[in-house]
């Protein structure tokens, strides 16, 4: 069965966006290993706190982040 982690930071996406993003991972699995898969696919969201991710040796924050968005 797979597992399929997604890490994020805390407080960019709400509820409703990572459901969706369970829904749609799941879905792709169905699509590559068949339907038998969707039952037995786990997806777990998990959020990191703002600053506890880094890039390029810089504390990634929800604040960097959304601005990405822009």
């Amino acid at each position: 069965m797979p597992l399929v982690d997604i890490q994020l930071i805390e407080g960019v996406f709400t509820p409703a966006q990572k459901r969706d993003m369970i829904a749609k991972v799941t879905d792709a699995m169905v699509a590559i290993e068949g339907e038998a898969m969707r039952g037995v696919t786990w997806v777990r969201v998990q959020e990191l706190r703002s600053g506890d991710w880094g890039i390029g040796g810089k504390g990634l924050t929800t604040e960097d982040v959304k601005a990405l968005r822009s």
